[in-house]
């Protein structure tokens, strides 16, 4: 997958917990987790905006493409 998720990269920008994100998104840590570790496979429009409002922060600072980069499927 060449889309990288730099939720983390965010997160700790804001000094916001895994947590606290969560409660303000109304999603599960897990399902958060698995989005800041790379390992979503999609994510909803209605998710990503209610990120980038708990961020006060645009998409495309939270996901970045990179020409051949990134997790392939079925690794790790």
């Amino acid at each position: 997958m060449a889309i990288i998720v730099n939720l983390d990269v965010m997160m700790a920008k804001r000094k916001m917990s895994l947590g606290e994100l969560s409660q303000r998104v109304d999603v599960t840590m897990a399902n958060l987790s698995i989005l800041k570790n790379n390992k979503a496979k999609a994510v909803r429009f209605s998710t990503l905006a209610a990120i980038c409002k708990a961020l006060d922060c645009q998409p495309g600072d939270i996901l970045e493409y990179v020409p051949g980069g990134g997790a392939e499927e079925g690794e790790g």
